[in-house]
């Protein structure tokens, strides 16, 4: 209780839990802290400390374990031992997840098939071919549940009779989008649905790229098989590289805009995949987080990058063009890092893509 009681205190994420726990030892101890200690810690801001000390939680975790019951799910925190091991080892771990199903078939380590929602008709084929081969390969297939590629690429696993896990940017009560509501309901059965965000979470927007780190933290690989250079498959892509796991992408017709994106990756480095074969080839999966994975950053520690950038986020307001054109970034490294700076609660993204320091 006490772990879902800190999640839900307004202001806490990711990194944040972690500094609490570090200075207190454990949840508990951070909601039992007196006010004053609590204001001590460093980076931690006022009216976060005040909530902690008041345990003003934006909902009630029993009524949230309660309707979580009813669902059919359960509450899996990061100490306990049935947390996949591969998203433990990431940068900022969801201090917990709210679970449909059974992740004890990823805990070896999936394979993400990510892309576009508006696929082409090639796209449709390879990423359908991709989700039977994984899954034949008695390898769990995971990606965000999203229409197209996403959900085409879970209901290939799951017609060849795989395990399939589904990363959602909403609570697990929330169907979305509403057309997978069937699909959502035999991943639960066959697979696994997960989400870190509480009972009631709507799809807002800068829900999907926080999500997006889960599902490259919960793979050996990520695949991605249509993308726009905008697309939110290239943030997962970055999220893998950064957590050490292989990046395969699938090539498209020069001057496709679904596969500019893909075709940029290949062209960055990542490994050119034409079928499931070049992912089963011995070597290709590598057996945990790849050799070149970075040391876990201690909570919120910023790379050298994101320190640059941080320095061009300002008290007021930017649009991430306006920042983009300072940065002389490319799109997708832009969005990772700025996301990154969110999640290392530095930076605060508000509506319509702006951002500003969070003082």
């Amino acid at each position: 209780m006490d772990w879902l009681g800190l999640k839900l205190i307004p202001g806490v994420g990711s990194v944040t839990f972690a500094r609490l726990v570090e200075a207190f030892g454990s949840p508990g101890a951070a909601l039992g802290a007196p006010l004053a200690a609590l204001e001590a810690l460093p980076r931690l801001r006022p009216q976060v400390a005040r909530a902690v000390h008041r345990q003003a939680w934006e909902s009630d975790p029993q009524e949230q374990l309660e309707r979580l019951d009813k669902l059919g799910g359960r509450l899996l925190i990061q100490s306990d031992p049935d947390y996949p091991p591969f998203l433990a080892g990431i940068h900022a771990p969801p201090p917990l997840l709210y679970l449909l199903g059974d992740l004890a078939p990823c805990h070896e380590g999936g394979v993400a098939v990510v892309g576009s929602r508006a696929m082409s008709p090639y796209g449709r084929r390879l990423a359908a071919e991709l989700g039977r081969d994984v899954a034949r390969h008695g390898v769990s297939l995971v990606s965000g549940l999203a229409r197209g590629v996403d959900a085409v690429a879970h209901a290939g696993a799951l017609e060849a009779g795989g395990h399939s896990v589904g990363v959602l940017g909403c609570g697990l009560d929330v169907v979305y989008p509403r057309e997978n509501r069937e699909l959502i309901a035999r991943m639960a059965a066959q697979g696994a649905v997960v989400s870190e965000f509480p009972l009631g979470a709507q799809p807002v927007a800068a829900n999907f790229p926080v999500r997006n780190r889960v599902i490259s933290g919960l793979s050996r690989a990520v695949v991605v098989v249509e993308a726009g250079l905008k697309s939110g498959s290239l943030i997962t892509a970055r999220h893998a590289l950064e957590q050490g796991r292989e990046v395969f992408a699938v090539p498209g017709p020069v001057g496709s805009a679904t596969s500019a994106g893909s075709n940029q990756l290949i062209k960055e480095g990542a490994r050119l995949l034409t079928s499931s074969r070049d992912l089963f080839e011995p070597g290709a999966l590598p057996p945990g987080p790849g050799p070149g994975a970075p040391r876990p950053m201690e909570p919120g520690e910023l790379s050298p990058a994101e320190a640059e950038l941080l320095e061009l986020v300002g008290p007021e307001p930017q649009h991430i063009d306006q920042i983009g054109r300072a940065s002389g970034l490319a799109p997708g490294e832009l969005a990772t890092l700025l996301l990154n700076l969110v999640l290392a609660e530095r930076v605060v993204e508000l509506p319509g893509k702006l951002y500003v320091l969070n003082l």
